[in-house]
């Protein structure tokens, strides 16, 4: 049976939120580092409300590959989803970001939050339904962004049987396909803890995933270097590493990462390894404040990515001899 849908539109209260987000970002421990001070994370943010507001009526078509949409003036459409997964012993949330309407059938990116957070403060987070909006009335080719629960999982089958990659590919994607998306060729972004879990997704899943977006991502060169609870063992932090390891045939990627965070050169050395076709290295930390400056850039990236393939050109009509 289908879950029950509501939709939220997080116009004005989202920025609010990210910005909230900001300030209370460091109220929790996360990831950063082991033994540095500081969030992995977004903080304490409020999640969606049930409220419906939004933009003002109107605005500006765009090409979906399969026809054309509207993309509504104001922030884009946030649809919240509750479901019990199986896979990770709990009730999760889903948010679902559209930027367009009169078009079901898009491409989907999956986004990751980081420790600490879940679905909907990640969206707040980021301000993503903004951002998604406005980089598809800049012409980005239009996406839906797929925000899940993955609690402090670290994105990866724990020994606890806590599953979040069980989750997505046998819970998520088949209630994403049921609402008419493109589910047979993703995009994943995320940050810090969400950044690593979307490079390991592909590196797992490369005939799925067919490119990576990764802002700050959480990540060690050794075991015994990660942060308290992230892996749980040696074992099981050499099973799911991404650092020194090839990039995923197929897949593009893109790594940003502020030059004060403490996963600034791990992140340069994923980048060099994974052959990252973009990057960004600018000034910033590990902190909401750089993961939205780098947002612009990685929807357009995406966008990019999942753009309908360039149809082949008709082969030239066959030569007649000359007559006479």
């Amino acid at each position: 049976m289908r879950p029950s849908r509501r939709t939220v539109l997080l116009a004005a209260p989202t920025f609010a939120a990210g910005a909230v987000g900001g300030a209370l970002w460091a109220r929790r421990s996360g990831d950063a580092a082991a033994g540095t001070a500081g969030s992995a994370s977004g903080g304490d943010l409020p999640g969606a409300t049930d409220d419906v507001g939004g933009g003002a009526p109107g605005g500006v078509a765009a090409s979906t590959g399969d026809g054309t949409a509207v993309i509504p003036r104001g922030p884009a459409v946030v649809t919240r989803t509750t479901f019990r997964s199986a896979a990770r012993g709990r009730d999760v949330s889903m948010a679902v970001v559209s930027p367009v309407t009169g078009a079901d059938d898009l491409p989907v990116c999956l986004v990751l939050h980081g420790r600490g957070d879940d679905a909907p403060r990640g969206v707040a987070l980021l301000g993503l339904d903004t951002a998604l909006a406005d980089a598809a009335r800049a012409g980005v080719t239009p996406f839906v962004a797929v925000a899940v629960d993955g609690g402090e999982t670290y994105w990866h089958p724990r020994a606890s049987g806590d599953d979040p990659e069980r989750m997505i590919l046998s819970e998520v994607l088949p209630r994403l396909t049921d609402q008419g998306l493109r589910t047979t060729r993703l995009a994943a972004m995320g940050w810090s803890m969400g950044g690593y879990g979307a490079l390991l997704l592909a590196q797992r899943h490369p005939d799925l995933v067919v490119a990576v977006a990764a802002s700050s991502p959480a990540m060690w060169r050794a075991s015994g270097a990660s942060a308290a609870g992230a892996f749980d063992s040696a074992a099981d932090f050499a099973a799911h590493e991404v650092l020194g390891k090839p990039p995923a045939p197929g897949v593009a990627y893109r790594i940003d990462c502020g030059q004060s965070d403490p996963f600034y050169a791990v992140s340069r050395q994923a980048a060099d390894e994974l052959s990252a076709t973009e990057r960004g290295f600018g000034p910033g930390g590990h902190d909401p404040t750089f993961w939205r400056s780098a947002l612009p850039a990685q929807l357009a990236f995406v966008g990019r990515a999942l753009a309908p393939a360039a149809s082949p050109s008709p082969p030239p009509p066959a030569s007649r001899p000359a007559a006479g």
